[in-house]
């Protein structure tokens, strides 16, 4: 009944909020965009925007048709993917990085197994140091974690830069040692604040160590130190610590999320997946 095009168009005015911007967005043009979207409402027998020459705001019905779109779409792609999947089938185990997991990846990850259903796939969760080891170690045949700035193993996806986060209301002591809520070694967050605090001046009073990235947000959260996180992943509810100058506490350190693999000719399905996350760096920075 309702065209997917149409409906694209339709969802993009509604985010938007305009049909330029929607037309810019969609690489269309704003008539063609119009047209979509009457074309909705005549299909629908319902008026789904009130506009006017300063504004466009959603009917009742065209709120209630935001959510029947999306939902249409979704199962639309879905059946796309189905239906043109590959058939590349085999093992891939591969090893996360704690502090991507709790964003964009298992979305992407999802997407993956949807895509490629032959696949299993076997994910480890852990610091990347060990995740690189048990590389090393031929236990895992994909790894996509952290690596030093200047480091040459692995294949470079963005560089970060590291940043101290605490609660919204933590006031950090003037002088002193700063409280750091941290992962055990053999962790590059937890080398690079020591680090950075002791170059700084202040060093720093391990209060509290955890061995997953749930733990450093409820250890901050309870107001018992900072954490030093990739500024592109913060941690849900934290904020960045405020300071009187961006290097109050040392000099910026900046890290490198990598993808590396056990060996040098990737199997088709540890290449499906690399290029899968590759694909998709842009969404995991949040």
């Amino acid at each position: 009944m309702f065209d997917p095009v149409h409906l694209r168009s339709f969802l993009a005015v509604a985010r938007t909020r305009s049909f330029t911007a929607a037309a810019r967005h969609l690489n269309l043009r704003q008539s063609t965009v119009s047209q979509h979207v009457g074309k909705l409402e005549l299909a629908a027998g319902r008026r789904l925007f009130l506009r006017d020459t300063h504004s466009v705001e959603l009917t009742a019905d065209g709120s209630v048709m935001v959510g029947f779109a999306t939902s249409i779409l979704e199962r639309h792609s879905d059946a796309e993917r189905y239906f043109t999947q590959s058939g590349v089938r085999g093992r891939v185990r591969f090893g996360a990085s704690d502090d991507l997991v709790l964003h964009e990846l298992p979305q992407i990850l999802g997407e993956f197994r949807r895509s490629h259903p032959l696949v299993d796939l076997e994910l480890t969760v852990a610091l990347s140091e060990v995740l690189f080891r048990q590389l090393r170690e031929g236990r895992l045949d994909l790894v996509f974690g952290k690596r030093r700035r200047g480091d040459q193993h692995g294949e470079l996806v963005w560089t970060d830069r590291l940043a101290f986060f605490a609660a919204p209301d933590f006031v950090p002591d003037a002088e002193g040692p700063v409280p750091l809520v941290t992962y055990p070694p053999p962790s590059i967050t937890r080398e690079a604040a020591l680090d950075v605090l002791e170059k700084s001046g202040r060093g720093a009073r391990v209060a509290c160590v955890t061995d997953s990235l749930n733990g450093l947000r409820a250890a901050c959260l309870a107001g018992l130190g900072v954490v030093f996180h990739a500024e592109t992943l913060p941690p849900a509810g934290l904020a960045p610590v405020r300071m009187r100058s961006r290097d109050e506490w040392g000099p910026a350190v900046d890290v490198e999320f990598v993808l590396e693999a056990r060996r040098s000719v990737l199997s088709e399905p540890e290449q499906a997946l690399r290029a899968a996350i590759l694909e998709n760096a842009d969404r995991l920075r949040a």
